[in-house]
């Protein structure tokens, strides 16, 4: 059925085209055709009716059919006005055998960053999970967390916002000395020894909302350049997001040239202690060089400080 409320919405955004032109293109009944045009005038997309047919006149501002409309990249799309957690909701579908889903939500009221630290997810922002089955190995997983960033620091980049990354999973707009955190990535996974089951990237954007909504040291779009079209800067994120899990090659050379981290001095809290150093380069899937005066060290996972020279 969702197959063919997307037939009938690439029709019609050509339109107008009558009812029954619909239903023979698509071998369905006008009845059926009638069916889908009222669903999608309930999903908030502006459908004109005149004797010479249905006509797409606007799309809605967000939403799963809005998004999932001219996405060049194959998920699906459930969406939510609001919901505890989109990476929760991505684990249940990952139970039930799911794939290629997109759990999106317009506000979440039990969002979590890195570590169970707080993180703010009000009304007006962009809060998705991706869930994926790759066939990878575990150990590969991070490089989907970078892939992330790097989509959605194009987005931004796009949007006229001078985002960078931060090692390993933030996006920052920076302020003189002061990083301010526009994005947080989430990923979790399930799988055995030699193979991932699934793995659950999930986004959180700062997208149409106030700094002052927000965790301290956060910004938003809003704050950096006006709202967005959230439709449009989701669509981005997920289509580049695609690009890059389909070449993973591509992904470290990709969040090398948007990365605010290397080159600069770091404090990085690791399991097995504090490394400080200077970060000089990062390899597959998500590993940190640093030069410290001890010599090179290779972090696979930690909290990153970046430091002010000395």
């Amino acid at each position: 059925m969702q197959d063919t409320r997307h037939a009938v919405l690439d029709a019609i955004a050509d339109g107008p085209v009558p009812g029954p032109a619909i239903a023979d293109r698509l071998d369905v009944s006008r009845a059926a055709v009638w069916k889908h045009i009222e669903a999608l005038r309930e999903a908030g997309f502006a459908v004109e009716s005149a004797a010479d047919g249905y006509e797409l006149v606007s799309t809605p501002e967000f939403g799963g059919e809005a998004v999932e409309f001219g996405l060049d990249a194959p998920f699906e799309v459930e969406y939510h006005d609001t919901i505890p957690s989109t990476n929760d909701r991505a684990r249940e579908l990952a139970a039930e055998g799911r794939e290629d889903v997109v759990v999106l939500a317009d506000e979440q009221t039990g969002g979590r960053g890195r570590l169970d630290r707080e993180w703010a997810a009000p009304s007006g922002g962009i809060w998705l999970s991706i869930l994926l089955r790759p066939t990878v190995p575990p150990a590969d997983a991070p490089a989907f967390t970078l892939a992330a960033a790097v989509a959605t620091t194009r987005a931004a980049r796009e949007a006229g916002v001078e985002a960078a990354i931060k090692w390993p999973n933030d996006v920052l707009v920076t302020h003189g000395n002061t990083d301010r955190k526009l994005t947080g990535i989430l990923t979790e996974m399930e799988g055995e020894a030699d193979r991932v089951s699934w793995v659950v990237v999930g986004i959180g954007i700062n997208a149409n909302v106030d700094a002052a909504d927000l965790v301290e040291g956060a910004t938003s779009l809003r704050e950096e350049t006006g709202d967005v079209n959230r439709r449009v800067f989701t669509q981005r994120v997920l289509e580049e997001f695609h690009e890059l899990r389909s070449d993973p090659d591509a992904v470290v050379p990709a969040w090398r040239d948007l990365a605010d981290t290397l080159g600069r001095r770091v404090r990085v809290d690791t399991p097995g202690g504090e490394v400080v150093g200077e970060a000089v380069d990062i390899e597959f899937p998500g590993t940190l060089v640093i030069e410290t005066d001890d010599g090179t060290v290779r972090v696979s996972a930690g909290d990153c400080e970046h430091l002010r020279p000395v």
